[in-house]
């Protein structure tokens, strides 16, 4: 018979990674990342279950237990993957909930695979969860599972959050299954967003498209169950980077990193998917720009751009790497000189070691994406970086603009805006830099990915 817990966490991905050893024997590792570093030590404690998708297709997988909690594996059809997760979640929902920044895909076979898949979820929820346990639903993939869960259990306490942006009452109401999915989400007890306004958007969708009753923050949506709606920002574990950053073999690595890129005066820094809200378009002609226009030196000034592969199968993705291998390549051969690109560009996933190496001998990093929901790296640039003496320009359509208020913040859609606060970061006087650091080290180290897992279940066990 299955564990029954207290504490189940639901998400489209397990927290492990399948590794094949070369006599073919199979174990699972912890995967990389914030929400299972926060998540873990809850898990552990509680003896919990995290339930999600392990990442092949057309495969069942029993379920196993993994570092003093269970993992229980749901199993996805190829066709399901296609239609549920590439389809509907990835070009149905992502591009509306990133300001339509590409035109979203509204088909009616992707919506009932979502719908099948989200019912799957929730039953394995269900037959997880002990009673008047806490179940954690994660993000846009399973935005039906709390109302599916909550009619198979309603014994229990649902929280939902929310890691992508929530749209504007616009873009959210050309959704052909615009009630389904606001009804799902109220299914919860206590809904996360990213920043107020996304919360702000949904209550005003929730009046404006349902009949429940709106009271500040709460939703009425039946006789015996209501809905808060609350902002949580999203954070890392500070300590956990600054500790990798400091430690011997990334200040190897990063020594090594300077000398590959001819140890120049200034490194601009960029780190991202692969992915058109990203912004990596304006950014790298931005900088191309500038080069071009001698505001910068290419003998002294170097660009570092990696972008992690994503989403490969999909067209408007492949697009979009012919498109910056194009523009870096044009640029290079305009402004670079023999054996010293101006741009050096890395189509390529790195561990997080390197990527705290490349945080370390960053002078700006630049963070400017068309929409995000939070945007990470943002804050692992600044518990990473060894120094005050570090700048981060940062676009103000990221979550992370509302707190890290003390950054080089710009509009990425106003090219030559962001081009005089490159310049800006780069040249500033250092105590001016220094005060800025200073201000965004104390907020990356005051409100941590702990504080935020403490704070959403605090607040969801408090509700009455």
């Amino acid at each position: 018979m299955q564990h029954r817990a207290s504490f189940v966490v639901v998400a489209n991905r397990l927290p492990v990674d399948r590794v094949t050893a070369t006599d073919g024997s199979v174990d699972w590792r912890t995967s990389p990342g914030g929400l299972v570093t926060a998540l873990e030590p809850v898990m552990r404690q509680k003896g919990g279950v995290w339930i999600g998708w392990h990442g092949a297709a057309d495969e069942t997988v029993e379920p196993f237990t993994h570092d003093g909690y269970s993992i229980v594996p749901v199993p996805l059809s190829t066709a399901e993957h296609e239609e549920y997760y590439e389809g509907f979640s990835n070009a149905t929902l992502w591009p509306l909930f990133h300001d339509t920044v590409a035109f979203p895909e509204f088909h009616r076979e992707w919506w009932d695979a979502y719908v099948q898949v989200n019912q799957r979820f929730a039953e394995a929820a269900a037959g997880a969860a002990a009673e008047g346990a806490t179940v954690w639903v994660q993000d846009y993939q399973l935005l039906l599972v709390p109302q599916l869960l909550r009619a198979l259990r309603p014994d229990l306490r649902i929280g939902f959050f929310l890691h992508i942006p929530f749209p504007p009452v616009e873009l959210f109401s050309q959704l052909p299954w615009r009630r389904e999915i606001l009804e799902g989400m109220l299914g919860a007890d206590l809904v996360g967003f990213q920043v107020p306004g996304g919360a702000s958007n949904f209550l005003r969708l929730v009046r404006r498209l349902t009949t429940h009753k709106v009271d500040r923050e709460r939703v009425q949506v039946g006789a015996g169950h209501s809905c808060v709606a609350r902002a949580y920002p999203i954070s890392i574990d500070t300590q956990g980077f600054a500790a990798l950053a400091e430690s011997p073999e990334v200040i190897e690595e990063a020594e090594a990193l300077l000398d590959e890129l001819g140890h120049p005066k200034v490194v601009f820094l960029g780190v991202d998917r692969l992915d058109y809200t990203k912004g990596l378009r304006q950014r790298v002609r931005a900088m191309g720009e500038l080069f071009e226009e001698g505001r910068l030196d290419p003998a002294e000034v170097v660009f570092l751009q990696v972008a992690t592969p994503s989403r490969e199968r999909v067209e408007e993705y492949r697009r979009l790497r012919d498109d910056i291998d194009l523009l870096v390549g044009r640029i290079n051969s305009e402004v670079g000189g023999i054996g010293r690109p101006a741009i050096v560009y890395r189509h390529a996933g790195f561990p997080r070691s390197t990527m705290a190496a490349m945080y370390r001998i960053a002078d700006v990093m630049v963070v400017t994406p068309l929409r995000d929901g939070m945007n990470l790296v943002a804050k692992e640039y600044v518990a990473c970086h060894p120094s005050t003496d570090g700048a981060l320009v940062l676009s103000e359509f990221a979550g992370a603009a509302l707190e890290l208020k003390q950054a080089y913040l710009v509009n990425p859609y106003d090219l030559n805006g962001m081009k005089s606060a490159l310049v800006q970061a780069a040249m500033d006087p250092p105590r001016e830099r220094q005060r800025r650091m200073r201000a965004l080290k104390k907020q990356v180290a005051a409100h941590t990915i702990d504080h935020w897992a403490k704070a959403f279940l605090g607040d969801l066990a408090a509700l009455g």
